[in-house]
């Protein structure tokens, strides 16, 4: 008999992404020449939702859309990738971009992005899809839309006991009354210094982060501390799972929201959250190895067959 596959609900934004390859960034007034350009899909809501679909989980994303060239890309991608569209097409606004800026050395990446019209959402919005997130398994969101929508999905979320997932990324000010909604928070260092104050350079402040996080509200933390893992943090244990390298890495941009929809899915499958983080890791340590976000994301049989290897 088939496994039920686990059900994964996104909110967030999509943004088309506009991806320079150089030795360095532009200083200001300055003009640097490039060493390649790709055009590619991106928002981190949308690359969650893509991941956690190629890995294996029935995903639905909502989020606001532009009436124009961009929007229409976006949903043929998400039918491509069989994720469950939920947008709504506002007239007259533009879709979310993204400008980046990957160093062809070291693959770390700078972004600029403009939301679009998913800009406009508001908590009434994310109310007309109740439904689907009640049906869910675990619900994700991040900060690239207002706060108040992620502040109101993460209500309906926990009213219907659906595992909560705050991605809260970009790093911004949350209110106060945010954190005892989230099952589980995935911050990296600059968002985890941001929201508690604490510098987080190492480990060990890495999980002083995580405890001042934890007297917030929030029930568990795994803070993202790149080449050196992830610390995940509770009333109860903490430890630290390394990271899976793959290959060279080539381009960080998905790496995030390819730890952060791993994670979902693993929890989704009912899998012990060391496991499921070992799940998102090896994840993301596939898709830093390709250039573009969403493009980037591997496959269930790919991440499966690296954990097989890892594992050994």
């Amino acid at each position: 008999m088939a496994t039920q596959a686990p059900k994964i609900f996104v909110t967030g934004i999509y943004a088309v992404d506009l991806v320079f390859t150089g030795s360095r960034s532009p200083l200001p007034g300055e003009t640097v020449s490039a060493s390649g350009f790709m055009r590619s899909h991106g928002g981190k809501g949308s690359n969650q939702a893509v991941a956690a679909a190629r890995a294996g989980a029935e995903t639905s994303f909502f989020s606001f859309i532009g009436n124009d060239s961009f929007g229409e890309d976006a949903r043929a991608f998400w039918r491509t990738e069989k994720v469950h569209d939920k947008t709504t097409i506002i007239q007259g606004e533009t879709t979310g971009a993204a400008g980046i800026f990957v160093d062809e050395r070291t693959g770390s990446n700078s972004i600029t992005v403009f939301p679009g019209a998913s800009r406009l959402m508001r908590k009434r919005d994310i109310d007309t899809v109740e439904s689907d997130i009640a049906a869910s398994d675990v619900f994700v969101v991040q900060l690239e839309q207002p706060i108040e929508v992620a502040l109101r999905g993460l209500e309906i979320a926990r009213k219907n006991q659906v595992i909560t997932i705050l991605n809260p990324a970009p790093a911004t000010a949350l209110p106060d009354d945010i954190f005892a909604l989230c099952d589980y928070l995935l911050p990296n260092e600059t968002e985890a210094s941001l929201l508690t104050g604490l510098p987080v350079e190492t480990t060990e402040e890495a999980q002083a982060a995580a405890r001042a996080l934890l007297k917030k509200g929030v029930r568990n933390v795994i803070v993202t501390l790149g080449e050196k893992g992830a610390l995940y943090c509770n009333e109860q244990e903490t430890f630290l799972v390394g990271p899976v390298t793959v290959g060279t890495c080539v381009d960080t941009t998905g790496a995030g929201d390819g730890f952060t929809a791993g994670f979902a899915v693993g929890l989704a499958k009912g899998l012990p959250v060391r496991a499921a983080m070992e799940f998102a890791a090896a994840l993301a340590g596939i898709s830093v190895t390709r250039h573009g976000a969403a493009l980037s994301m591997p496959t269930l049989a790919e991440i499966e067959s690296v954990l097989e290897t890892h594992n050994q």
